[in-house]
């Protein structure tokens, strides 16, 4: 067995949460001089996708001067999702991420772990692949960047010291009311903030979905496009929103809703 010392370190490399949105902020006002510094020097790199990957490594190249040139970089991306739980399960085959892995293992060297918005393994692929490093004594280490869960939590004026993050719900109209209003209950019994996200194309449906079936004293946020020009977040009472609905003119921005029963 490799000796532990040798091994490289697994980063957790955040990225920015513009998804490719036009006119989005310079990465160097999102992200920090650290994370910019500790991504231009990796040379293996796990991604969601690889193409996004690039991008980012372009973007930190225009204030970093990268260890080696892009094309020599190497991308590995992580095992695609599954049908089913919203397209986040991924096979849990553990050779495959052992050979993820492979770099840090054998040859002592650093991998940056990168999702296509935001920290990765946080509502995002990964999870599985930092699991595996710790399994084989591979340093975890994660760098500080923007979440949107977290950030939108802390606008909402919500309550902030309780609060569940569920995911994804389910699209069927029925068992997404059904799972709405039974977190409902669960946020007016212990007064707990629920965080829920979608697929920016679904932002509208769901906040439809939320504003039918929550009760209208219910204290409903809804942040889109956090970090982002044109970004906003509003909290009002489900019966508020229900006379001024939201509108999402752009479907590539990114959106978080947290509901809080009184």
């Amino acid at each position: 067995m490799t000796d532990p010392s040798f091994r490289g370190t697994l980063w957790l490399v955040p990225n920015t949460l513009d998804l490719g949105a036009a006119h989005a902020p310079s990465i160097d006002s999102v992200l920090g001089t650290e994370v910019l510094a500790s991504a231009a020097r990796l040379a293996h790199w796990v991604a969601e996708d690889a193409k996004v990957a690039r991008a980012f490594l372009k973007r930190v190249g225009l204030h970093r001067p990268l260890a080696r040139p892009l094309q020599e970089i190497d991308i590995q991306e992580l095992p695609r999702p599954t049908k089913g739980d919203q397209g986040r399960s991924a096979s849990t085959d553990p050779s495959i991420y052992q050979r993820l892995l492979a770099p840090a293992l054998h040859e002592g060297h650093d991998i940056g772990l990168l999702s296509d918005a935001g920290l990765p393994a946080v509502a995002d692929p990964g999870a599985p692949l930092v699991a595996a490093a710790h399994a084989a004594s591979v340093r975890v280490w994660p760098l500080a960047g923007a979440s949107s869960i977290t950030l939108a939590l802390a606008a909402s004026g919500l309550h902030g010291q309780r609060f569940a993050f569920t995911g994804y719900l389910p699209t069927g109209a029925a068992e997404r009311t059904a799972r709405v209003r039974a977190l409902e209950a669960v946020s007016r019994r212990e007064q707990q903030t629920q965080i829920a996200i979608e697929t920016p194309y679904r932002n509208a449906a769901l906040a439809s979905a939320l504003i039918e079936a929550l009760q209208p004293t219910t204290r409903l946020c809804i942040a889109c496009g956090v970090t982002l020009p044109g970004g906003w977040c509003v909290t009002r009472a489900v019966q508020a929103w229900r006379a001024a609905p939201p509108a999402f003119p752009d479907r590539h921005l990114p959106a978080v809703f947290l509901w809080l029963a009184e």
